[in-house]
């Protein structure tokens, strides 16, 4: 059974291990990727964490309401042909991360990014060895080649569950190193996301909250921080 098939034709969402890791079962019958793989998960809870989205479809079935399990096919079906070319992707944001380029004015917004944003960047030159350059506006700065490779390096460590959900951390934050850090359990994904957005809260600040705009922030929220639950799901050790 795959997203294939539109409506919801079972009755029992079981969760049951084989001799290479996790499928999940519909009356019996194994999930399959869209290219009809077993969709095998490493762990039991990153398999339970899918099953509770066939468990809880009704009707029609929506992909969009199945984020866990757009992961798990893309995990099995894509990263494992396409990981390095991922991994250099994700590693490219080291040479522009967000938190490398600071306003130039006012002097609150200045003083809010410097606040938020020091700390996580002096922890990735501690623990990757990877100093990164801050500049003020938008004019791009040549990171140190070892650091962007250091970064790199680490990104590679990840296993294919791993970069698929630590890709959704680095896209929706902008921020390789805040990805990192929430990867490696640093800081969590709440509070990352809120160190992410001190642009986007100073604005609000300033003029006030745009309906449309937080309800496609909270969107985003809610992505972020599954990718986490995702990503700490298949977590068997601490890279």
């Amino acid at each position: 059974m795959t997203l294939a098939r539109k409506k919801r034709f079972w009755n029992t969402v079981d969760v049951a291990q084989t001799e290479a890791g996790f499928v999940i079962q519909l009356d019996g019958r194994t999930v399959k990727t869209p290219e009809r793989r077993d969709l095998l998960l490493p762990t039991q809870r990153a398999a339970e964490l899918v099953a509770r989205e066939w468990d809880d479809a009704s009707g029609e079935l929506d992909p969009a309401q199945m984020p866990a399990t757009r992961w798990a096919n893309v995990s099995v079906d894509r990263m494992g042909d396409q990981m390095a070319a991922v991994v250099d992707m994700l590693a490219a944001y080291g040479e522009n991360d967000l938190l490398c380029y600071r306003s130039s004015h006012p002097q609150e917004l200045i003083a809010r990014q410097a606040a938020l944003w020091d700390a996580p960047l002096e922890w990735a030159s501690r623990t990757f060895d990877a100093p990164l350059l801050v500049t003020s506006g938008v004019i791009p700065v040549a990171q140190p080649n070892q650091s962007v490779a250091n970064l790199r390096q680490a990104v590679a460590k990840l296993d294919r569950f791993e970069l698929a959900a630590f890709h959704d951390l680095v896209q929706i934050s902008g921020s390789l190193v805040l990805a990192l850090a929430v990867s490696h359990q640093h800081m969590a994904a709440e509070q990352a996301w809120e160190v992410a957005r001190v642009d986007e809260i100073w604005q609000v600040d300033q003029w006030g909250v745009d309906d449309e705009a937080a309800e496609a922030g909270e969107i985003k929220r809610q992505a972020f921080l599954l990718a986490e639950e995702l990503l700490l799901s298949v977590r068997k050790t601490l890279h």
